[in-house]
C-alpha cells in the first residue's frame, strides 16, 4: 500500500481552509450538519451508480463522498465536539472489537457466524435497553430498510427456516391484499396489506441472496428503456396514440429490448 498519510493530511487541510473564516469559501462556511444531509445522500447514491454503471468513475465518486465525511468532521471540530482523528480512532476500535476472529483468538466457521457474533458484540456495546433494529435508519429507502431489518432479525435467529416458509408468507399476503383491494371500493386496510406484501417480497428476495432495491431498479431501468424506445420509433407523440396503438408499440419494445 502506498503511503496515504500525506495525501490524507493535505485533503484535511484543504477542507479546513475552505471553512476558514479568513479567506475560506463562502458556500462552505455557510454549511451545517443539517444543510449537508442531502449532499451525503446524493454522493452515496452516485457511488452506488458508479459501481453499477461506471466503474471507471468510482475513484472520483468515492472522493466526493469522502469530502462529505471530512466536512462534517471539520464542522464538529469547530464546535469542539470531535475531529476526523476521533472518527478514525473510533471506527478502528470498533472494527478490531467486532472482528475477534481476526484480531483475537476466536474461531468461526463461515460468514454467517461472523455476522451473528457482530450483532452480539454490537448489542453489548449498545446496552441491554437498545433494540437490535435500532441501527437501521428510518431515512433509508423503504426496500433497503426492509431488507436490512430482515437481515438483522435473522442474525439473532428470527427468520423462516427455508424459502418455502417465506414463499407461503408471500402467498398469504397476496390473498389478504386482494381480499381488501378487489371490491368496488378499496378498503382502508388495503394500504396496510400492500405494505405487508412488499415487506414479505423483500424478505423472499433476501432469503434468495438477492437485493430487492437492485431488483426494482433493474425493473425500472428496463421499463424506462422500453418507454424511450416507444418514443423514438413512434411517428406521433405518445400522448396522441390510442390505447391499442400504445400496446402495439409496447410489444415492439419488448421484442427489441
Amino acid at each position: 500500500m502506498n503511503d496515504i498519510s500525506q495525501p490524507f493530511i493535505r485533503l484535511v487541510e484543504i477542507i479546513a481552509k475552505l471553512r476558514d473564516p479568513q479567506g475560506g469559501c463562502p458556500w462552505d462556511l455557510e454549511q451545517t450538519h443539517q444543510s449537508l444531509k442531502p449532499y451525503v445522500i446524493e454522493e452515496a447514491y452516485e457511488v452506488v451508480e458508479a459501481i453499477d454503471e461506471s466503474p471507471q468513475s468510482l475513484s472520483s465518486e468515492l472522493g466526493d463522498l469522502l469530502i462529505q465525511v471530512l466536512l462534517h468532521a471539520q464542522i464538529a471540530s469547530e464546535a469542539g465536539n470531535f475531529d476526523i482523528g476521533t472518527v478514525i480512532e473510533k471506527v478502528s476500535e470498533k472494527l478490531i472489537y467486532r472482528h475477534p476472529h481476526v484480531f483475537g483468538d476466536m474461531k468461526v466457521e463461515g460468514s454467517g457466524e461472523v455476522l451473528k457474533n457482530w450483532e452480539q458484540l454490537k448489542q453489548k456495546q449498545k446496552g441491554p435497553d437498545e433494540s437490535v433494529l435500532d441501527g437501521v435508519p428510518r431515512a433509508m429507502p423503504a426496500l433497503l430498510r426492509a431488507q436490512r431489518i430482515g437481515e438483522k432479525a435473522a442474525r439473532i435467529g428470527f427468520d423462516w427456516h427455508d424459502i418455502k416458509g417465506v414463499s407461503d408468507k408471500v402467498f398469504e399476503e397476496i390473498a389478504e391484499f386482494l381480499e381488501k383491494a378487489s371490491g368496488p371500493k378499496i378498503e382502508k386496510d388495503a394500504e396496510e396489506e400492500f405494505g405487508d406484501l412488499m415487506f414479505a417480497l423483500t424478505q423472499w428476495a433476501r432469503k434468495q441472496g438477492l437485493n430487492s432495491e437492485d431488483l426494482l431498479n433493474q425493473a425500472s431501468n428496463k421499463f424506462t428503456a422500453r418507454f424511450k424506445y416507444m418514443e423514438k420509433v413512434s411517428a406521433k407523440p405518445l400522448k396522441e396514440l390510442s390505447a391499442e396503438e400504445l400496446e402495439e408499440l409496447w410489444q415492439r419494445a419488448k421484442k427489441a429490448l
